[in-house]
């Protein structure tokens, strides 16, 4: 297999590093791209790795450039962002090419771009191109799936970017209902709130949380997730329900009066991004693009993301609800260290194992995480030794039993 990856960034470096050293590199060859050969340069001197690594000088506003460095590949992991301003070029030749593509967006107005411009032809090419591969949005989208079964400084750039170039029309049609699906739910998404409160059956505990600023991006792409699998006649036994429905939020581990401090400063942050002079304040003392935090800090950060799926059968005449608890934790900050697990793992499901991907993705087209990798991906990142996912039934009258994934 031969993978291509484009180090823009500090992201991009630490997913280069990821795959050097990946216990499958005997299996796949490494290329690196970036804009200038002294960047590259830079990245395999760090990397010190003693297998050969294919460098690509590429310039994303030259399309010959990227088709150079595309072509004859088996999959792009692209971190060129903000994406709206950069990466089109990018997903047009890997599609043009039939090339497979992952990425780390969060940009929901972008990604919906590609799904109108690029969906159909990537299916005639057979390009699988599968955006929000890392921490935005594989937890809420993987982990939705798997219940489902049993019943940054370049952070910061993008969001500057979207508020300053990207029109207003562009950003409003995402904020509608199931803005990525082919379909649109029976069931109104839930609107924001102050508190978010989560009772976790096993424990007879209630975990209460705080407004998440990544919660319509992952919403939709766990929604599109939703649509995909009810659109395709093979994955009937994937589909979530008409009534589906998918809220989340950030766990506060000082109680109700945090949870509501934590929301009340994400509004505020968010408010002053939204204006242009304090913005400029804010963009002077907050991480630069490229920048990130230490090693130490990366070494040492871990994640922990819990999905709580209750279901209803419709034809069941019993009141009570079947309820799923799926866990997923990682080694790893989550932004930076373990969103290069994420993704690095994405990229090798594609190349190593095809013929086990989702029958869904198979003939190509733009999908989710959970559309275009499925259960392989989940094994993948098992036996990456940096993630666990658990899943298991939680029942009110009976012990619980574990699923298997």
């Amino acid at each position: 297999m031969r993978g291509t990856h484009i180090p823009a960034g500090f992201t991009g470096r630490l997913i280069a590093h990821y795959l050097a050293s990946h216990k499958d590199r005997d299996s796949f060859v490494l290329s690196l791209a970036a804009r200038s050969k002294t960047r590259l340069d830079a990245v395999v001197s760090e990397l010190g790795s003693q297998r050969a690594v294919r460098l690509h000088v590429v310039d994303v506003t030259r399309p010959e450039q990227i088709d150079a460095a595309v072509a004859g590949k088996s999959v792009v992991i692209n971190t060129v962002g903000p994406f709206w301003t950069w990466s089109t070029p990018v997903v047009k030749s890997c599609v043009r090419n039939g090339v497979h593509y992952v990425d780390l967006t969060g940009e929901t107005h972008w990604i919906k771009q590609i799904i109108t411009s690029f969906h159909y032809s990537a299916s005639k090419t057979g390009a699988i191109i599968v955006p929000s591969c890392g921490f935005d949005s594989v937890p809420a989208d993987i982990l939705s799936y798997l219940s489902a079964r049993g019943i940054s400084g370049g952070t910061i750039a993008t969001m500057v970017s979207m508020l300053e170039e990207v029109h207003p029309n562009d950003l409003a049609s995402v904020r509608i209902p199931y803005p990525l699906s082919p379909f649109v739910g029976d069931t109104p998404a839930p609107a924001p709130r102050l508190l978010y409160r989560l009772p976790i059956p096993e424990s007879g505990k209630t975990l209460v949380g705080s407004y998440f600023f990544m919660t319509q991006p992952n919403r939709a792409i766990v929604e599109r997730s939703w649509g995909l699998f009810k659109s395709s006649p093979g994955s009937s036994s994937m589909q979530y329900g008409n009534n589906f429905k998918y809220d989340e939020m950030i766990v506060s581990s000082k109680g109700v009066t945090g949870a509501i401090l934590i929301t009340l400063g994400t509004i505020l942050g968010l408010g002053c991004m939204m204006i242009t002079p304090l913005r400029w304040l804010l963009l002077k003392v907050l991480p630069k693009a490229g920048d990130g935090p230490s090693q130490s800090v990366r070494d040492n950060g871990w994640v922990k993301v819990t999905n709580i799926t209750t279901a209803v059968s419709p034809s069941s005449t019993s009141s009570q609800p079947s309820v799923v608890k799926s866990v997923l934790t990682g080694k790893g900050d989550p932004g930076y260290s373990f969103t290069s697990v994420l993704i690095g793992e994405a990229a090798l499901t594609i190349a190593l194992s095809p013929e086990s991907l989702p029958s869904l993705a198979r003939s190509g087209g733009v999908f989710t995480p959970a559309t275009a990798l499925g259960d392989v991906y989940i094994e993948r990142l098992r036996n990456s030794g940096r993630a666990t996912l658990e899943s298991k039934l939680v029942t009110a009258r009976a012990p619980e039993t574990r699923k298997t994934a």
